[in-house]
């Protein structure tokens, strides 16, 4: 009974955080001043129309993916309705990859230079890799290498949520922003994918 409870409160935390933080993107559309990351660019950077197309792009599409992606998981949901189920995967599908190519260009202009966007580049590489790989093995409806995919592709997606966890801890931390930016790079999603590969292992999955 313990158990089952620890599990509802844990499923009732993920769901939270991805609904939250994939609504977050808003706030970028309505405030008009730089907020939040924007504070840490330059200005000629601002005003360059592809890096915000890309930027908006990458927030925008990643908070739909967020938003679509954790249902993925609900088997509730899917034994409900499969056709819901798929239809939510093919628009997670959709804006992770979207979001995924926007976040690689967008990646090279890190905030931290070299280390930063080494960290943010991998990520959006391993996101789109694992997110193509998950959508080819359904087509050919090989289950658990599309199960472990996606958990893979949602453990990358879920760096948002990670990422605002770590930040204001390790800005606080080491008491300044540049230095916490360089290592949440990295830290917004190593521990998601170790996470990701042991479910995967304890789920008995076959990605050969």
């Amino acid at each position: 009974m313990a158990g089952i409870i620890r599990n509802k409160i844990a499923w009732f935390i993920f769901a939270f955080l991805a609904i939250g933080v994939g609504l977050y993107p808003l706030v970028y559309w309505i405030v008009t001043e730089p907020f939040g990351l924007l504070q840490s660019k330059t200005t000629e950077l601002l005003s360059d129309q592809l890096w915000s197309i890309a930027f908006y792009g990458h927030i925008s599409f990643g908070g739909l993916a967020l938003l679509t992606g954790w249902s993925q998981f609900s088997k509730k949901i899917r034994k409900r309705s499969l056709k819901l189920h798929r239809n939510l995967g093919k628009i997670y599908v959709l804006t992770a990859l979207i979001s995924g190519l926007c976040a690689i260009y967008i990646g090279f202009f890190a905030t931290g230079g070299t280390v930063s966007a080494l960290g943010f580049l991998s990520l959006g590489v391993i996101w789109l890799y694992t997110t193509v790989r998950a959508y080819k093995a359904i087509r050919v409806k090989d289950l658990q290498l599309h199960q472990g995919m996606m958990i893979y592709s949602y453990a990358a997606c879920f760096a948002a949520v990670t990422l605002r966890i770590w930040l204001p801890l390790l800005t606080m931390a080491f008491g300044e922003f540049l230095i916490a930016y360089k290592i949440v790079a990295w830290l917004c999603w190593v521990p998601n994918m170790i996470f990701a590969y042991f479910w995967v292992r304890k789920k008995g999955l076959t990605l050969a």
